[in-house]
């Protein structure tokens, strides 16, 4: 049976074609001011809803009475009401485990730029105020060697951890909620990465990346006390979610000199505001949340979420169902 489906951020033409085989489909972007009225339109018969990056908050939920499934392209949820949608029985799928790698990729290359100070330096070339060679106040500071904490040990975490652990001889620490099983998860990384109590890896690490997802326990999580028990010229990466991070902690860590260095690419509000100091501060190597955004890699969670779609909608159980009961 043909079912409504609302696509409420585009999709790549194939998989778009995918979905109009099956059902009825209506594309409407909200955030787009002329789809807007359409979007408004589809919701009340909408079964299915597929995209991104858009609140799907309890107000929406409650002009969506024939919904039975979400399937969103992305990996966290947070822009879901997951109370609403466990309560009404509402599926809601994911992508994960096809952006592992490159979200690693760029958050190994957000360590790489702050300590080499790679974007300052390739400024120092465009502007043209490269007349000389450079001292030692422009210099950067080995990446191979040094100790890599973890915050967060999930399957990205550990992909950025075998690039430092096996690629760059770095010691590996880590802490989650629970250790885990190498032997399973990662044998590569058996006797390279360790579980680390939070101040005794923050005391010890010289780049601490943070990979935490967004809940309740996390939202915060990375404040005044956690910069404070940093070792003194340490970097901070943040890939995970912005909201994790007391963002007037980090600056008064940066402009006080104990934090050496900041590269990120999530941040509290997105887009990040003008008048963010963390847009212009030296210190900070800034990203617009390019983690997972390959042409590659968009493609295949697009293609994941669709897959999740009409699998859901034909009474069929989804690899990537996400358990709204933890809401």
């Amino acid at each position: 049976m043909r079912k409504k489906i609302l696509v409420f951020r585009e999709l790549p033409d194939d998989q778009l074609a995918r979905l109009q085989a099956v059902h009825e489909v209506t594309v409407a972007n909200p955030r787009i001011a002329a789809e807007r009225e359409a979007f408004e339109a589809a919701l009340p018969l909408a079964q299915g809803l597929i995209g991104s990056s858009y609140p799907v908050d309890d107000a929406l939920l409650e002009r969506t009475p024939q919904l039975e499934v979400i399937s969103s392209v992305s990996v966290g949820v947070d822009n879901y009401a997951l109370a609403v949608l466990h309560a009404r029985g509402i599926m809601l799928c994911h992508t994960p485990g096809v952006l592992d790698e490159t979200v690693a990729d760029t958050v190994f290359a957000l360590l790489m730029a702050t300590s080499r100070r790679v974007v300052e330096l390739s400024n120092l070339v465009r502007e043209g105020r490269w007349s000389e060679n450079i001292g030692e106040d422009l210099f950067g500071f080995d990446v191979h060697g040094k100790t890599l904490g973890l915050l967060g040990f999930g399957r990205i975490g550990q992909a950025i951890a075998r690039r430092a652990a096996l690629g760059f001889g770095m010691p590996v620490l880590y802490h989650a909620r629970r250790p885990v099983d190498l032997a399973v998860q990662s044998p590569e990384l058996v006797g390279r990465a360790m579980h680390t109590p939070l101040d005794e890896l923050l005391e010890r690490a010289d780049f601490v990346v943070a990979m935490l997802p967004l809940a309740d326990s996390t939202r915060g999580m990375i404040d005044e006390r956690v910069f404070g028990l940093m070792k003194p010229g340490a970097i901070f990466i943040n890939g995970g979610r912005g909201a994790t991070v007391q963002e007037h902690a980090l600056l008064a860590a940066l402009d006080q000199g104990s934090l050496r260095a900041a590269g990120l690419d999530v941040f509290a509000t997105e887009p990040l505001p003008l008048d963010s100091p963390l847009r212009t501060h030296p210190r900070v190597t800034p990203l617009p949340h390019i983690g997972s955004a390959t042409h590659e890699t968009r493609h295949a969670m697009a293609e994941l979420a669709t897959t999740n779609l009409l699998q859901a909608l034909a009474g069929e159980r989804p690899a990537a169902v996400y358990d709204t009961a933890f809401a």
